[in-house]
């Protein structure tokens, strides 16, 4: 699926303005990509605890230069492990306990050998020195690499977005979604007379000898590789805070200077709401101790972990377009919500595989639906949910083939917003729902999981077989279609899909303008209908995404 932004598209296709930039789509995979994919030996002999990035990012070069120091806890003996770097980037030596290590090079894999075996359950570390230019992103954020842009009087807006392609296209590290770091000092040298804002909390502003300026943004949580950020520019600041679930949560705002004035009331407008509204469903904000920060960017968005990234122009909806054609998503912003909204789904729940990723990008497309019935109602986020279903190609499976570093389909973001709603309507019960989606964050709080733990913990939570439902919606193209007739009073109806033994519950109008569950399955099952509906005017609950085809 081709990623272009353009109004146009952006109607027509949900997978092209989705902000979460996906690869191309590749039918053959290389050992480039199982070295980039696959948990080997040499990536799960270690646990990673904390890393120290320092670098300097040089404007005019477009560069970088500097170094990260792995510390880790050895999870079984070993002499050789893996960390990950871009090819185009020079290593200019690996060391450990004062002494450079050897190592080899394999494509975007490094493979380091030590002088003695890391016993099992040991802590140790080693630091990578490293330069070059970084890849620089030609569409951001749909594929990845550093922004070079100017503000409107001319001066540097910079900033990095790498998912998908990985956080080693600039910085060393194990760039693997399944082991977050614990915590991260993130240290970025630039000229002093511009700003820099990164992950976390400032720690520190260091004067550096060469005219240029250190800012150190203190990590207290785990965090994602591609997740680690920064943003340069001419920044104006200013701070909020909310007061939620647990205790007082620091805002900070950080927009160019130019734009200030439209800035703060554009964002006042929607971030309290969201939290309220977030939290109410999802549960507390999961990084109170890192603060909440929305940080204007040089590209469309990403969910930087506490530097949210924004640049949606500050209009409504998404760009100015409703993707749901309702004229509900004109009424807040789309990528503060969006973006916002994944602090929970992809911050917090963050998949092992980026296969997984309709974890992230189909819960977090429902956020937008609970944030739009949050400060609209109900029947607004009904049919906000419906309205995104316009964007569904049905293309190819939203859970994409595992260890070769590949995505789904960029139906993900609807299609899994539509199977979450769907769920919704078969549990029929939303303070249920409210609490499986709190249960989620709460279970998986600050780790990492497959679709199998997510999947298992909704079927266990809401006491219902949800496992063929899953199946058909995640690894099939088709939506189930409910077919039926109509003879003297009877309705006689059965599932036809993919995935045999299929019995998802569902609403039907056995009466003209009333809708009442039956229990279909791929065999035929007959019950009486009221003489209100025929065969023209049966229909399905719209709430559940399915199709209604009337038997030959």
């Amino acid at each position: 699926m081709k990623r272009i932004l353009s109004s146009a598209l952006a109607l027509l296709l949900f997978g092209t303005v989705a902000n979460a930039q996906l690869m191309v789509n590749k039918k053959e995979y290389t050992r480039a990509d199982t070295l980039r994919g696959m948990l080997t030996p040499l990536r799960t002999c270690y646990d990673i605890n904390y890393y120290h990035l320092d670098v300097k990012i040089n404007l005019d070069q477009k560069s970088v230069s500097g170094s990260n120091e792995f510390a880790f806890t050895a999870t079984q003996d070993f002499n050789k492990l893996q960390f990950d770097l871009f090819e185009n980037l020079k290593i200019d030596k690996i060391v450990y306990n004062g002494a450079e290590l050897p190592y080899t090079r394999e494509f975007g894999a490094v493979f380091v050998t030590f002088p003695k075996t890391i016993k099992k359950g040991s802590k140790d570390r080693f630091t990578v020195f490293y330069n070059g230019n970084p890849r620089i992103a030609r569409t951001p954020p749909w594929d990845g690499g550093f922004i070079f842009k100017k503000d409107k009087a001319g001066n540097p807006f910079v900033s990095v977005a790498c998912q998908g392609l990985g956080a080693s296209v600039w910085w060393p590290n194990k760039d693997h979604q399944s082991d977050e770091v614990d915590s991260m000092l993130i240290s970025i040298s630039v000229p002093k007379d511009l700003d820099e804002i990164s992950n976390g909390r400032l720690r520190s502003v260091v004067d550096q000898p060469d005219g240029y300026r250190q800012h150190n943004w203190f990590v207290a949580n785990p965090i994602n590789n591609y997740n680690v950020t920064f943003y340069i520019g001419k920044y104006a600041h200013w701070t909020d805070t909310y007061n939620g679930e647990k205790g007082p949560l620091s805002i900070d705002y950080w927009s160019l200077k130019e734009d200030s004035a439209v800035a703060r009331p554009h964002w006042d407008a929607d971030v309290k709401p969201m939290l309220e509204s977030f939290e109410h469903w999802f549960g507390p904000y999961p990084w109170y101790k890192d603060g909440y920060k929305l940080v204007q960017a040089p590209h469309l968005g990403m969910e930087h972990q506490s530097a949210v990234a924004y640049g949606n122009q500050f209009k409504k909806g998404y760009l100015g377009n409703d993707l749901s054609r309702t004229g509900y998503g004109l009424k807040w912003d789309y990528i503060t919500v969006h973006e916002s909204g994944h602090e929970w789904f992809a911050n917090n729940i963050t998949t092992k595989d980026i296969a997984d990723m309709w974890v992230h990008e189909g819960f977090t497309s429902y956020s937008e639906v609970l944030f739009t019935e949050s400060t609209q109602g109900k029947k607004a986020g009904d049919a906000y949910a419906i309205g995104l279903r316009r964007g569904i190609q049905n293309d190819r499976p939203i859970i994409g083939p595992y260890n070769v570093n590949k995505e789904g389909s960029g139906d993900m973001y609807p299609k899994g917003a539509s199977l979450i709603h769907t769920i919704r309507q078969v549990i029929n019960n939303d303070e249920k729902f409210r609490s499986i989606l709190r249960g989620l964050n709460s279970t998986f709080y600050h780790k990492t999981v497959t679709t199998a733990d997510v999947e298992n913990y909704i079927s266990k939570q809401s006491g219902l077989k949800l496992g063929k439902v899953f199946d058909q919606y995640l690894r099939y193209t088709n939506i189930p279609v409910l077919e039926y007739k109509i003879n003297n009073g009877v309705l006689s109806y059965r599932w036809i899909t993919d995935v045999k033994g299929f019995d998802m519950p569902v609403k039907v109008s056995l009466k003209a303008d009333d809708y009442t569950f039956i229990y279909p399955t791929n065999d035929w099952k007959t019950t009486k209908i009221d003489s209100s509906v025929n065969m023209d005017t049966f229909k399905a609950e719209p709430n559940f995404y399915v199709k209604v085809k009337k038997a030959e």
